[in-house]
């Protein structure tokens, strides 16, 4: 770091600035026992400008009597010259003993400017530094703050910033302060490596850890960054991590960072000593509190006889064991884990001790940093509050779900002593963040097309932790809007009340021969069960309507045209030989399918519906699951007023298993049922099924489907499915982590069956019902409209295919090709499939 100098006004001056040592000069004179009987009015002030003599002479403390003597003299001139305010303070001795107080204010910072700063903006750095326009010029205060802008550089990655602060004086006695910056180039992590991880490999662990390698996309991240805060968090993570499967004597010895300056970037190391792996050997409880039954906290343990040690079970144990006790009238209990290992069998006797705590009580919760959050916002996240019982299990909860609302950048909840010995103070100490979101996302699949959504949400609206976001969707087939607003605790209950309203318009294309369009509006109460279990009650009510081409719904049978022209399943059911009729009937020109007119016919229809899923979720990473369990099991009954009644179940369960080279298997099951209640079933209302059930098939490419030749030939849906998948997930080792690419490999099978919907309808006054055919050869007469044939194979849909998985900067983006095995002889196929998205 270099501290350069402008001279102007004379180098007289700078060598007072700088020469003269802020400490009592050699040569200043102290006062001398003649001097003891000076009071405070008899000390004179000589070279101030701007800082009243008044205020000088308060600095010097009279002993009793109002009498100075020599170490109040001592203390005034430390405290005068610990203000900051002036470059030199000398006491000199007068005519008669006077204390004659000389001084030379330090100047005033006229401005402050940086120069060479390109990569961070002049608001953020006029925001870090110490020295400010109109303040005082301090050399100490100047140099902390050329360490505090290059400290801030290399939080960003450069490490070969150069900063140098300029003086530039003024009249008056003011200077300019002028920090030029030399940024230089990013400096980044060229390699992660591990040594002596035997049971993970290195690329497993580099999905623990934060820190990431240098790549050609890293333009589009952080984690790249050379952070030594983010290394050292790291080293926890890798040991959190060990500890979670069962490597209980598991030490990250160190990380070690190397520059290197060929490459211009640091190379990490980090050193494990593993370890054993354990097994949980034995699970036993005991207690000290008198009339306390330890072993009916059982239920309560997460823990396993035989199961990997796993320290995260132990502690949400802990925590929930604790939290019970309280309930049961056992404020103070505490519950401490602890753990025989018998080296030789790799097992660990887990012991809950539950002891008498002291009896310690939380006297107030002091927040600290929330600038924008309202306080209760804050303290509703707590199950405690000032009065009750002090309760480590319940102050931990709460931190979590602080951090958990992703409001603040750090929460850290501290402890400090009260008015008395039982008292405690709670000190929540926050530093806000943004949380508003103003997203333009784009993608493309071969099912939706080229896609566009343009949004704007925020998660603490008005600092009350109220989330509100709106969004706009324009695409080749499909389009819309929706509102969404989440009050996560009603009335103040840890309930969460969604509202949601939307508008989608899906256009007719290669799959589909209609459009539809959606008018809805749906409120919804989200619960927490426990950490793994989620409930959401909701009712729905939504307008639905279909559009279809004119020339799709355009049958025509006047007598005044041609002969009747019936349409070929008309004919194939009456016996008429269509080659003795003129032309191919009212399908010739490819008629939509009759469930498609009718529901044309019938115009807008309402459902209105309630509903709730039940959600258990035990993976390990939401966005990247390499462990767990996850199961959805949902419900909705259609009847509560509307135009249309039915119950809909739907389960989904997805298990996810680490096997061998980081190798990850899945195992996919789900099925449903559409019960007819009392009302007929509409076609809509059907399950839909292709790739999202049997990879390899094109949408709406599976189940029943009308086999009219000369029509558009549409997938009818059906009210029972099942599927089940095996897929296999793995890396490409010979590719970097960062690029994050993986590949798959997978079997599908499933089934779409049982079409329970219209089949004809009766015609009453009209001859020229859209699509209908009356049901004698006479055309002039009315009649039920039939004629739907359709496939209602119950064949298993198989397939097997590869895939392509891309956690990308722009977004997951997968690309699978798969070959079905066995199919329907209606069926359509589309082997290859790709779908993804961003937010830029």
């Amino acid at each position: 770091m270099k501290f350069g100098l402008r001279l102007r006004g004379g180098l007289l001056a700078t060598l007072i600035m700088f020469g003269a040592p802020v400490v009592a000069p050699v040569g200043a004179v102290f006062v001398s026992s003649s001097a003891l009987a000076q009071t405070v009015q008899s000390i004179s002030v000589q070279g101030n400008r701007r800082v009243e003599v008044e205020t000088i002479r308060s600095y010097f403390k009279p002993g009793p009597g109002g009498r100075l003597d020599q170490g109040a003299i001592d203390d005034g001139l430390k405290a005068l010259i610990e203000t900051g305010l002036f470059q030199d303070v000398r006491i000199n001795r007068g005519p008669g003993g006077q204390i004659i107080v000389s001084v030379v204010e330090n100047p005033v910072i006229g401005r402050i400017a940086f120069e060479g700063n390109k990569k961070i903006k002049d608001e953020q750095l006029t925001a870090e530094v110490q020295s400010k326009a109109r303040g005082t010029f301090s050399r100490a205060m100047v140099q902390s703050d050329t360490l505090r802008i290059a400290e801030i550089y290399r939080r960003s990655g450069r490490y070969d910033v150069r900063v140098t602060p300029e003086i530039i004086e003024q009249p008056n006695n003011r200077v300019d302060l002028i920090f030029t910056i030399e940024e230089g180039a990013k400096t980044g992590v060229k390699s992660i490596e591990f040594v002596g991880n035997n049971a993970f490999s290195s690329y497993r662990l580099r999905d623990v850890i934060k820190t990431r390698e240098s790549n050609l996309l890293s333009f589009l991240a952080s984690g790249d960054i050379y952070d030594p805060d983010r290394v050292e968090a790291d080293r926890d993570l890798i040991r959190r991590f060990y500890l979670k499967h069962g490597f209980a004597d598991v030490q990250v010895v160190a990380a070690l960072t190397e520059y290197d300056p060929e490459k211009k970037g640091f190379n990490v190391t980090f050193k494990i000593e593993e370890g054993a792996q354990y097994r949980v050997g034995a699970v036993d409880f005991r207690s000290s509190i008198p009339n306390f039954d330890p072993s009916s906290l059982r239920g309560y343990s997460r823990v396993s006889v035989g199961s990997l040690y796993n320290v995260e079970s132990v502690e949400k144990s802990v925590e929930e064991m604790q939290i019970e006790a309280s309930r049961r009238g056992y404020a103070f209990a505490v519950v401490r884990p602890g753990g025989d290992r018998n080296f030789e069998a790799h097992t660990v006797s887990v012991v809950f001790n539950v002891d008498e705590g002291p009896r310690t009580y939380i006297e107030r919760i002091n927040l600290r940093g929330n600038t924008r959050t309202r306080d209760y916002v804050i303290r509703r996240e707590f199950d405690i509050s000032e009065g009750d019982a002090y309760n480590r299990a319940l102050v931990d909860r709460a931190e979590r779900r602080l951090k958990n609302l992703d409001y603040f950048k750090s929460v850290k909840i501290t402890t400090e002593p009260g008015s008395s010995s039982d008292r405690v103070i709670l000190i929540v100490d926050m530093e806000e963040k943004s949380t508003g979101d103003f997203s333009i996302s784009g993608g493309y699949s071969t099912t939706d097309g080229a896609l566009a959504e343009v949004s704007i949400s925020e998660r603490n609206l008005l600092g009350r932790g109220l989330f509100a976001k709106a969004s706009v969707t324009y695409g080749q087939y499909a389009r819309g809007y929706s509102l969404s607003f989440v009050e996560p605790y009603l009335l103040d209950y840890r309930v969460a009340l969604g509202l949601d309203l939307y508008q989608r318009q899906q256009l007719a294309n290669s799959y589909i021969s209609y459009g539809t369009k959606t008018l809805g509006f749906s409120p919804r109460l989200g619960f927490s069960l426990r950490e793994d279990l989620a409930l959401q009650l909701r009712y729905s009510v939504y307008q639905q309507e279909i559009t279809l081409p004119s020339y799709l719904a355009n049958c025509n049978n006047n007598l005044g045209t041609s002969a009747f022209n019936p349409s070929p399943a008309f004919a194939a059911v009456n016996g008429i030989d269509l080659s003795s009729t003129n032309g191919l009937g009212c399908y010739s020109d490819g008629e939509a399918s009759l469930p498609v007119r009718k529901e044309l016919a019938n115009g807008k229809t309402l459902t209105s519906a309630l509903g709730y899923t039940l959600t258990y979720n035990t993976l390990d990473n939401n966005k990247n699951p390499t462990d767990g369990l996850l199961i959805d099991f949902r419900q909705d009954f259609a009847g509560v007023g509307g135009d249309v009644s039915y119950l809909k179940t739907v389960a989904d369960g997805k298990y996810y298993a680490p096997l061998v080279s980081d190798i990850v298997g899945i195992v996919r099951l789900q099925g449903g049922i559409l019960t007819k209640i009392n009302d007929d079933l509409r076609m809509l209302d059907h399950f839909q099924m292709g790739p999202n059930l049997v990879r390899g098939f094109a949408p709406n490419g599976i189940g029943p489907r009308d086999l009219n030749p000369f029509g558009t030939q549409d997938a009818l849906g059906g009210t029972k499915y099942w599927g089940a998948s095996l897929e296999l997930q793995m890396p490409f080792w010979f590719l970097p982590k960062e690029v994050g690419l993986k590949g798959a490999v997978y079997a599908d099978a499933g089934g779409l069956y049982d079409y329970k919907g219209p089949t004809s309808w009766t015609a009453t006054n009209e001859v020229n019902v859209p699509g209908c055919i009356p049901s004698t050869i006479n055309p002039t007469s009315t009649g039920t409209c039939t004629g739907l044939v359709f496939d209602d194979s119950k064949v298993v849909r198989t397939s097997v295919g590869v895939g392509l998985i891309w956690q990308s900067p722009f977004g997951p983006l997968r690309f699978d090709y798969a070959v079905p095995l066995t199919k329907g002889k209606y069926d359509r196929v589309q082997e290859f499939r790709f779908g993804g998205g961003t937010t830029f």
